[in-house]
């Protein structure tokens, strides 16, 4: 598609909106239940009162709040409501032109929906995730055919480079760079791979994003295969996520027929295809060489490194792997330039994160928050603090792979430097707020149980140390335990964390040594009366 036909097809979408006096935006993410059920209860009265000219109903991604789902927005008054059942479908319409209607009103101006800055969930529970035209009327695809006429792939890399992103599935490391090294990487082949396989507990951000807006992923990743000259890719998404899988196929289909994939795309020289791989839950497969190994049809275990993907990825071609967000963060630089996403964040850690913020909180859902906003303000101004009267214990951070961060750090500011000092990461973007009445041997013996059971077992340090780890928190939950106990655990944590062969057992002790570290007397209340440790004689 050429940027004229673009641009017609975009503004006869957004003319035949503009048709209507009113639309209901009714979320259809996974976290809001009967969303079905409300969508058909609105459509029912609007027909009852011949009003179908005048008021749409529209399905549309996550708008965030999913403790107060479902949400329903009402445009062009952005009113806000919560916890819609099928049965207000008759007030809401009534309401229409009046004054909100109170029972279900959320208020626009909270510190939830004030306090994010949204730039990869911009359009996230503004378009339909189903319709490639909700995408184009709100400047989807610009960004591609910038790239594809206006840009060399160098100019494209120069540009992600200049924005600072850095990768935002786990380690941060500068996507720019990735890009360049896979650029200059010999073969006649190359491939690019999105990552979907977020695995994590209590996280969701992945999910949310292709549920809502499957279509910035893909741009981003054909942007990305034009910048290190692949030309097919691959999405590795979990089975578990049905309704992503179903719209990233229906994405998928759209983008082929207005020519986004395929051969010449956009008319350039630029072929591309790109075909989603279901894995089948396996959390290792996160790492980016067991994921390559799934994707050929091996069984998904890790590969020493180097050689890195960059050089030797997927059937020994260079691969470029990123992430969801990663990947969705890349349209809006190219569009507005790298200025808008580097002026925010720190030094370090440019632009946005989104996070699934869980646990014991208010307002748990998925946010977006500019890089360096403290602790603070992201559990107590959106989150809306702690329910029942509790005070906060820890923020854990990271997922299996992650710490646990004590009450007294929370107006560190949140960045991939400033956690790692912590003993914690970024991870994917998992935030889990932990208050008062939870003990923290509990919730490492949770997230040493996962690692476990999740560990390949192809290194003996990661498959038998996460095992005797997991036995000694068993020991410290039962008040077992001995000081030579603790001891053992400290150097198993040390031994797996230093010589396991991928990230997955190189960092499964993160959330024990960092609560040894904040929470030591937690395990020290646990040890049962033993005799001194003697030093053995010299």
């Amino acid at each position: 598609m050429q940027r004229e036909e673009l641009i017609r097809r975009a503004d006869a979408h957004r003319r035949s909106l503009n048709g209507f006096t009113h639309h209901f935006l009714v979320c259809a993410g996974l976290g809001c239940p009967r969303n079905e059920e409300i969508i058909a209860a609105l459509r029912s009265v609007i027909a009852e009162r011949g009003l179908q000219e005048q008021i749409s109903v529209r399905k549309v991604g996550c708008m965030g709040l999913c403790a107060l789902g479902p949400i329903v927005l009402v445009q062009p008054e952005e009113i806000f409501y919560q916890a819609v059942t099928p049965e207000d479908a008759e007030d809401l319409v009534a309401s229409l032109g009046k004054a909100p209607l109170q029972r279900l009103f959320l208020p626009s101006d909270l510190p939830f929906f004030k306090r994010q800055h949204k730039n990869v969930l911009a359009l996230s529970g503004r378009i339909d995730p189903e319709s490639v035209d909700d995408y184009l009327a709100a400047g989807g695809y610009l960004a591609v055919v910038q790239a594809l006429t206006e840009m060399r792939p160098s100019d494209v890399i120069r540009r992600v480079q200049e924005s600072g992103l850095r990768g935002r599935g786990g380690a941060g490391y500068p996507t720019g760079l990735k890009w360049a090294t896979v650029a200059k990487a010999t073969g006649e082949k190359k491939y690019l791979i999105c990552n979907a396989d977020e695995g994590d507990p209590g996280a969701f951000m992945d999910r949310s994003i292709l549920e809502s807006t499957p279509h910035a992923v893909l741009e981003g990743m054909i942007i990305a295969a034009y910048a290190v000259g692949a030309t097919s890719g691959y999405i590795y998404v979990r089975a578990e996520y049905p309704l992503a899988v179903k719209r990233l196929k229906l994405a998928i289909r759209e983008a082929e027929r207005l020519n986004f994939l395929g051969h010449a795309v956009c008319g350039s020289s630029l072929d591309l295809d790109i075909q989603l791989r279901l894995g089948a839950g396996a959390f290792v497969c996160g790492e980016e060489t067991a994921l390559i190994q799934s994707v050929e049809g091996k069984r998904g275990i890790p590969r020493p490194r180097p050689p890195y993907p960059a050089e030797q990825g997927l059937w020994g071609r260079p691969t470029l792997i990123n992430n969801v967000e990663t990947y969705a963060n890349v349209p809006p630089i190219i569009a507005h330039g790298p200025e808008k996403l580097a002026a925010l964040g720190t030094e370090q850690s440019k632009g946005t994160k989104v996070f699934a913020l869980t646990g014991k909180i208010r307002n748990s859902g998925l946010i977006e928050v500019p890089m360096g906003m403290s602790l603070r303000e992201i559990v107590f101004d959106i989150g809306g603090g702690i329910p029942g009267g509790h005070a906060l214990k820890a923020v854990q951070t990271g997922g299996p792979s992650g710490g646990c961060i004590p009450a007294e750090h929370l107006d560190t500011p949140v960045s991939f430097e400033s956690l790692r000092a912590l003993g914690s990461i970024m991870g994917s973007g998992g935030m889990i707020v932990i208050d008062e009445t939870t003990n923290m041997v509990d919730i490492v013996k949770y997230f040493m149980e996962f690692s476990m059971d999740e560990s390949c077992g192809q290194c003996t340090p990661c498959r038998v140390g996460t095992a005797q780890i997991h036995h000694l928190l068993t020991l410290f939950q039962q008040s077992r335990a001995t000081l030579l106990d603790l001891a053992k655990l400290e150097a198993l944590c040390d031994l797996v964390k230093n010589t396991s062969l991928c990230g997955l057992g190189q960092s499964a002790p993160n959330p024990v040594l960092s609560t040894l570290r904040y929470f030591r007397q937690e395990y020290l209340d646990r040890i049962v009366a033993h005799p001194p440790i003697q030093e053995e004689e010299q």
